[in-house]
């Protein structure tokens, strides 16, 4: 018996062979490694009013409610915000770093999930609390409401 075959169960098996055929077993979304990314917040400035060109595509990315995100970005720029189309209107000027920074701490809050750090997760509500369910581990976290 060489260095690749192994005692198996009575059996002598090759590695590759049982790899191969653990492989197999495995569904086939752990096998993908999707790299979870956010398109770059686009905005510009009008006036007084910032308009947030790509936010419907943000929060498509981040698989959250355009209102659910709304309401934190405004809450956290202490902003009057609306929505139209796939745009969203901030009462004031910010920048782009504002929206990076914010996006950022949404993602960290209610995106991924702190026990695996995945982005597979959705926000539940039970009774008067938000909870963050992974998709990818299962875990049940509590979440702030926005």
């Amino acid at each position: 018996m060489d260095a690749k075959d192994r005692y198996y169960g009575g059996l002598e098996m090759d590695y590759k062979e049982l790899l191969k055929r653990a492989r197999s077993q495995l569904p086939s979304e752990i096998l993908e490694h999707k790299r979870f990314e956010i398109p770059r917040p686009r905005s510009f400035v009008t006036g007084m009013r910032t308009i947030l060109v790509n936010f419907k595509e943000m929060c498509d990315a981040l698989n959250r409610e355009p209102r659910h995100v709304l309401k934190f970005l405004s809450g956290e720029m202490a902003t009057a915000a609306t929505m139209q189309g796939t745009r969203a209107n901030f009462q004031g000027r910010f920048g782009h770093d504002t929206f990076e920074r914010l996006i950022e701490r949404y993602v960290k809050e209610f995106v991924v999930c702190p026990i695996c750090k995945r982005p597979d997760t959705k926000i539940v509500k039970e009774r008067r609390f938000l909870f963050l369910i992974c998709e990818a581990c299962g875990a049940k976290s509590s979440i702030r409401p926005v």
